[in-house]
C-alpha cells in the first residue's frame, strides 16, 4: 500500500459514491488504474465495504449512549454478539479490557428508550448490569481512512 492508495482510500471514505473517474483526477491515474487499485485494496480486505452513513438524530434517535456491559460469568462472546446484535438501537459494540466485559454504542430516541433498552438487554440474565454514560456532544469525528 502506498501513498496512492492512501488517498483513494481517503477519496472512498470521504464520499463512497465517486466514481473511478473522478478518483483518478485527483490521484492523476486513469480510472480502469484506480478500478484495479480498489479492486486490489478489496481483495486484501484493505477495503471492507461501501456504506451509506445514516444521521440517527434526524431520524429522531436523539439519544447516544455509551453501555457498559457487564456478563454472567461464563458468557461466551458468540452469545454476546448475537444478543446485541438483535438490538437494532445497538449501532457498535466491542470486547474490552478493564472492568466491563464490553461496551456498547446505542442510539434510542430518547432517555426513556434507553432505559428500555437496558431493561430489555438485562432481562435474560446474560447482562447481570450495566454503567452507562449519555453522549452531550460529540467533539471529534474522524474517518477510518486518514
Amino acid at each position: 500500500m502506498d501513498a496512492v492508495d492512501r488517498k483513494i482510500l481517503a477519496l472512498l471514505v470521504e464520499d463512497g459514491r465517486r466514481t473511478y473517474d473522478d478518483v483518478g483526477r485527483r490521484v492523476s491515474l486513469s480510472a480502469p488504474a484506480v478500478k484495479r487499485r480498489v479492486d486490489r485494496l478489496r481483495r486484501d480486505g484493505v477495503l471492507k465495504t461501501f456504506t451509506a452513513v445514516v444521521d440517527h438524530a434526524a431520524m429522531g434517535a436523539t439519544t447516544e449512549a455509551l453501555v457498559e456491559l457487564f456478563f454472567a460469568p461464563g458468557t461466551l462472546l458468540d452469545h454476546v454478539a448475537e444478543t446485541l446484535y438483535q438490538h437494532p438501537e445497538v449501532i457498535e459494540a466491542w470486547s474490552v479490557t478493564g472492568e466491563a466485559d464490553a461496551i456498547a454504542r446505542v442510539r434510542t430516541l430518547d432517555n426513556a428508550d434507553l432505559e428500555r433498552l437496558i431493561m430489555n438487554l438485562q432481562r435474560d440474565g446474560l447482562v447481570i448490569r450495566t454503567s452507562s454514560q449519555v453522549v452531550l456532544s460529540q467533539l471529534v469525528t474522524r474517518p477510518a481512512a486518514q
